[in-house]
């Protein structure tokens, strides 16, 4: 599906399901750098499920037209404008890593829309090393090969290559795309307050072997949210969405009908 904002397109993958405001609607947001490919495994199962499922493009990533923007704040006003223009009045937000950051800083700006959050390898904060943002900033490809390094729980299970990779593929995407969503991660503060006021149910998925948000902040994230739940997948790191999407897609929808 292709909406206008601003006068710029923006894309939302469908699950090949038309748009029906009798269901409940499904919202998936990416991480950095990244865009709605990361979730093929995940949106048709959950549109099968019966529900609306968005798997969005951010401004300047993927099949969405526009500059990156450089902040979660401004993501998140995106967003509203977004839900808006679909006229979405109740949703489940599903993030992984940024898209948690998104997610959360939304439901904070927003809440009357949200009725479910789904935060998957997130934290509340995402400091990113400095010699990353600089690697990205330079446009240099080193910066994936690091990235990766540690985004995956076995990165050696990927026969054909790393299919974070085929998403991000020039110097270009690292330093105009990547390079702005690591500094609107590291520079994003207000997770703490954001998550004390998040009053709806909420579930944290967290691979026991991620590097980058380990279990131990993905649970300290998930103690400051009164009633969450935590679901823990074993052997997997924080690309989740490929790792191991069966089990973490099956839990979503565990979740989504309770």
């Amino acid at each position: 599906m292709i909406y206008k904002i601003q006068n710029k397109k923006i894309f939302a993958s469908d699950g090949g399901r038309q748009f029906s405001k009798e269901k409940h609607t499904v919202v998936l947001i990416h991480g950095s750098g990244l865009s709605h490919i990361v979730w093929s495994l995940t949106e048709q199962y959950l549109s099968n499920q019966g529900y609306n499922v968005l798997s969005l493009d951010l401004p300047g990533h993927g099949n969405s037209e526009g500059d990156c923007l450089d902040s979660i704040e401004k993501i998140a006003d995106w967003l509203e404008k977004v839900f808006t223009k679909i006229d979405i009045r109740e949703l489940t937000l599903l993030g992984h890593s940024q898209g948690c950051l998104i997610s959360l800083e939304y439901s904070y700006k927003y809440p009357k829309r949200v009725k479910n959050i789904i935060f998957v390898a997130g934290s509340y904060k995402i400091p990113v090393n400095q010699d990353l943002i600089d690697l990205a900033s330079a446009g240099d490809m080193n910066a994936i090969k690091l990235m990766m390094k540690w985004g995956y729980g076995d990165p050696k299970r990927f026969i054909g290559g790393n299919p974070v990779q085929k998403i991000i593929n020039s110097p270009r995407e690292v330093s105009q795309i990547l390079a702005v969503d690591l500094k609107a991660c590291n520079n994003y503060k207000n997770g703490i307050t954001a998550s004390k006021n998040v009053n709806c149910p909420t579930l944290f998925i967290l691979g026991d072997l991620d590097k980058m948000i380990t279990v131990q902040k993905g649970k300290e994230f998930a103690n400051l949210i009164p009633n969450s739940k935590v679901h823990l997948i074993k052997q997997c790191g924080h690309m989740i969405m490929y790792e191991n999407a069966f089990e973490m897609r099956e839990t979503i929808a565990n979740f989504l009908k309770r």
